[in-house]
């Protein structure tokens, strides 16, 4: 099941669910709003290998905002830090950041339990798209979870501290 809204906070009370920074008028009904931080960051190799790790460049998204173009991958990140006890977390898009053609995950929207750190974004237009710093462009829900469970401690982006680009290569280092 979703944590209501009313959950959320009784969860963040009981320490379950951490926000960091928090702000009440963010909940909404069964989710809170996430917002983005000033800086993206773009792989500047032509091809993407698998199992490379590749260069990437910082662009900062400054007041007057910055126009994505399409077809390009974006990475940004979430001005909050999030920490999840006993609960999923799931990131999904506001729909009205979708109903402007912007996605803000490809197929990460899905964390596990245990999880600590900043969401990492992957963004990218249906056409150019001025966004600006600080917008509340996602929001996060919590999913209950049944049986006995192993909460994610060590993995590759556990405990974060800014955008993470994808650190597949290390799986074939196994």
């Amino acid at each position: 099941m979703i944590l209501s809204g009313l959950e959320i906070l009784k969860e963040i009370d009981n320490g379950n669910i951490e926000i960091d920074p928090f702000d009440a008028k963010r909940v909404n009904p069964n989710s809170y709003n996430l917002r983005l931080h000033n800086e993206l960051m773009i792989y500047t190799d032509p091809v993407l290998d698998m199992r490379a790790r590749h260069q990437t460049e910082r662009l900062a998204i400054h007041e007057d905002g910055i126009v994505l173009e399409s077809n390009r991958l974006y990475l940004g990140r979430t001005v909050e830090y999030t920490k999840t006890r006993n609960y999923i977390p799931m990131l999904e898009g506001r729909s009205s950041v979708g109903r402007l053609g912007l996605y803000v995950h490809v197929t990460a929207g899905f964390g596990d339990v245990g999880f600590s750190g900043f969401w990492t974004l992957e963004i990218q237009c249906i056409q150019p798209i001025r966004i600006y710093p600080f917008v509340e462009i996602c929001q996060i829900y919590y999913h209950t979870i049944q049986g006995n469970y192993n909460e994610y401690k060590n993995g590759k982006y556990q405990n974060n501290t800014g955008i993470q680009p994808s650190l597949l290569y290390k799986d074939f280092l196994k």
